[in-house]
């Protein structure tokens, strides 16, 4: 990264943090799903940014990637345990980072949400040139179990890149893996801390999709919806982005790209029902002489 890029990638840190911090103001009983996902997109677009992927809210054993779907009426409730991703890019550098709000009045999450944080902030200490992943993940896995529960060891950290969300190293929340970082890369931690065995498996429909690559064969797909589509330069994207088009339209040419293997679905991703699942994360640069928490 030269001077220019790093500003962008601060930046992109900076507008990250102030909307997860509204986030988590604002998470209230009877407020709408909808209204926190939207308004944060707007706080980013008003700051010269935009979503490195669309902003998702996850209640209870769903553990992450809820998304709105257009018109969504559902509504924050009293109990709740309520994981807030959101992730913004300047100019396709990203910055990612997760909270975890206990909606619950008598703070019956708050360990929960205490053993993902300790998690992250005890992988944090050791982020340095030279460490091993293995040793990240053993961090993780026994800053959640110290506190009675278990990380959920099918998500990873990840790396991030110039429009990429995911990319190497994959940061594992167990002992796992010989990668070692290394000076200049950027990286996501975020551990998931569950009072279940902690596995979660895809289910139910998914509102988040990404273009992998161009199409093979565009015949029968709408070419404004197409370029619409294109124009988030392989980032992730949500239905609700696309309301000005025909649903049938959007529909068939998402299930088109879908079996042309131009398009992903990334589905919910869930614990088993009566589980619940904390979140915290932050995206750091690994450098020479320590690390900077961009979205702290």
């Amino acid at each position: 990264m030269n001077a220019e890029h790093l500003e962008s990638l601060r930046k992109a840190g900076r507008i990250a943090r102030d909307c997860r911090e509204w986030a988590r103001e604002n998470i209230k009983p009877g407020v709408r799903l909808a209204h926190i996902l939207e308004t944060v997109e707007d706080m980013m677009a008003k700051e010269g940014a935009a979503p490195a992927f669309p902003a998702q809210t996850s209640r209870n054993h769903v553990t992450a990637h809820y998304c709105s779907p257009p018109g969504d009426e559902q509504v924050y409730e009293e109990g709740d345990c309520v994981k807030v991703d959101v992730g913004v890019h300047v100019d396709g550098w990203v910055a990612d980072n997760a909270c975890t709000v206990d909606l619950s009045e008598d703070g019956r999450w708050s360990e929960l949400i205490k053993a993902s944080e300790d998690a992250l902030h005890a992988a944090i200490a050791l982020v340095g040139v030279g460490v091993r992943v293995s040793d990240i993940g053993g961090a993780v896995e026994s800053a959640i179990q110290a506190r009675g529960f278990e990380p959920v060891r099918n998500l990873t950290g990840h790396g991030v890149a110039r429009w990429k969300v995911h990319c190497a190293p994959q940061i594992p929340s167990y002992r796992e893996g010989r990668e070692q970082l290394r000076a200049g890369m950027i990286i996501a931690i975020e551990p998931f801390a569950s009072t279940g065995v902690g596995m979660i498996e895809e289910r139910g429909k998914a509102e988040v999709f990404m273009l992998v690559r161009p199409p093979r064969n565009a015949k029968g797909i709408d070419k404004d919806l197409l370029n619409a589509i294109q124009a988030w330069r392989g980032l992730p994207i949500a239905r609700r982005y696309f309301n000005n088009f025909p649903p049938e339209v959007l529909e068939d040419t998402i299930s088109k790209l879908a079996r042309q293997g131009s398009l992903v679905r990334f589905p919910p991703l869930v614990e088993r029902v009566g589980v619940m699942t904390a979140q915290t994360e932050h995206t750091m640069i690994v450098g020479a002489e320590g690390v900077e928490v961009i979205t702290a």
